[in-house]
């Protein structure tokens, strides 16, 4: 259910003409070699907000875990967790700041 969200949030943001990457990817390295399992950013808005959507009953801190990795690992300061699976959508989103 993730993907259907993560397209309807970027047709809103097309709509919105705020600029948005999807599925960024996040080089890793290890010890200076570049790794395969590089991550991917679910959206990165306006090459300053890291969102990381979900649909789940309630969110982990390995979610927030996460969340906080694509930040540090590519130098955004602000982050937005979005959970898409709760009755009242401003209830599932968490922000953080670096």
């Amino acid at each position: 259910m993730e993907s259907a969200y993560e397209e309807c949030l970027c047709r809103e943001l097309e709509s919105r003409n705020i600029s948005f990457e999807r599925q960024l990817p996040l080089p890793l390295e290890y010890k200076g070699k570049p790794l395969d399992c590089a991550y991917r950013l679910d959206l990165l808005v306006s090459n300053t907000v890291v969102v990381e959507l979900k649909a789940v009953s309630i969110i982990e801190s390995i979610h927030e875990a996460q969340l906080l990795t694509y930040m540090k690992l590519g130098g955004w300061k602000l982050g937005l967790l979005i959970n898409f699976n709760v009755p009242l959508l401003k209830n599932g989103i968490r922000r953080r700041i670096l």
